[in-house]
């Protein structure tokens, strides 16, 4: 009897074990005040779905952001390419591999987690996905070195202007994970951030 209710009892938690696994994944959103960007664990992001992330080996997270494709990779972005920015033009991902955690690799930026379900997911490494310009091919082609050691610059889909910018680009990308916040209009980092931070796991 006992090795029946074991049983039992295991294939009635079972699910709720599995959903608690799937509940437990986190992402995160880094901000240093003016650009913003979404962090994933490795063990979350398929090489089938993002295959750029084979270009970081050794990384254990990755960092995802868009930006425009002119003053984002600028080595010295002036006066003119910030000017430049704020009109329509093409854009780029730039994905950074991190060999630790974002609060270690970051200690001075904020940093705020997120629980996601398979579902939500499942929906942000669509909408990710989906950022990549890959002009028909298996993956995006190396655009330029990224803006530390461990990060690359690839071609994206969209127009990056003044009012679609990195900070639209994370709130779109939350609000395809499925978080609850009310995300239209964001343009500033600052306005993202005290948008979501009640949102956010206990820190």
């Amino acid at each position: 009897m006992i090795g029946r209710r074991c049983v039992l009892g295991g294939l009635l938690l079972a699910p709720a074990l599995a959903f608690a696994a799937s509940a437990a994944r986190q992402i995160w959103v880094v901000s240093n005040g003016w650009h913003s960007g979404i962090v994933l664990a490795r063990a979350d992001v398929p090489e089938s779905v993002i295959p750029e992330i084979a270009d970081f080996p050794q990384a254990r997270f990755f960092e995802l952001g868009w930006g425009d494709a002119e003053f984002y990779p600028a080595r010295e972005a002036g006066a003119w390419l910030a000017l430049r920015a704020a009109f329509p033009g093409p854009a780029v991902m730039h994905v950074a591999g991190l060999s630790d955690h974002p609060a270690r690799i970051w200690p001075n930026v904020t940093i705020l987690p997120f629980a996601v379900d398979a579902d939500g997911l499942r929906r942000l490494l669509d909408f990710l996905r989906q950022s990549f310009d890959r002009a028909g091919a298996g993956r995006a082609e190396v655009r330029a070195r990224g803006i530390y050691p461990f990060s690359l610059f690839y071609p994206a889909t969209g127009r990056f202007h003044l009012f679609n910018n990195c900070n639209s680009w994370t709130a779109q990308a939350l609000t395809a994970k499925g978080l609850g916040a009310s995300l239209g209009g964001v343009n500033t980092a600052e306005d993202l951030i005290s948008r979501i931070r009640p949102f956010a796991m206990a820190e």
